[in-house]
């Protein structure tokens, strides 16, 4: 007879499934063109869940990439679009970090899914960096508010 904490037991150890099905999913809708903004999304996601403490999830806006005018407007519809989506994915994520952190081990998977609620919310333009990229970009972010709080 399985009871809860078994069942909850097990969870932690079923995330890379979480990202071989983001990443299909993610293969899927950029097949399908009209949905590639979100697959080019999910796939980038994917690749982040496969190893969640080193790297993140970011703005391709935080990173200076140009994009084609056509695709960032293309981009935006499709945001519109996914939008209720998103919060419907947002709202179970939320309820499934909390049953996470009813058991210690599920604590760190929590922590990765809290992480990742932005890029649920949206994953249209995300991009998937190494932690120490994250870091430099929020420095360089921080740098020039203090510039201009000093008036340099």
């Amino acid at each position: 007879m399985r009871t809860l904490g078994n069942i909850l037991w097990h969870i932690p150890f079923l995330g890379f499934i979480d990202a071989i099905i983001a990443y299909l999913i993610g293969i899927i809708l950029t097949a399908t063109v009209i949905a590639a903004p979100i697959g080019l999304g999910l796939m980038e996601y994917g690749k982040f869940l496969f190893a969640p403490f080193k790297y993140e999830m970011i703005s391709k806006e935080a990173l200076n990439v140009e994009q084609n005018k056509l695709w960032q407007a293309y981009s935006t519809f499709v945001t519109i679009l996914y939008l209720p989506i998103g919060i419907c994915l947002c709202i179970i994520t939320v309820f499934q970090i909390a049953a996470l952190f009813l058991t210690i081990v599920g604590i760190p998977v929590a922590i990765v899914l809290a992480k990742s609620l932005g890029t649920y919310l949206n994953p249209v333009n995300k991009k998937c960096v190494h932690h120490a990229v994250a870091e430099e970009i929020e420095k360089r972010k921080i740098q020039t508010k203090v510039n201009k709080a000093v008036g340099s």
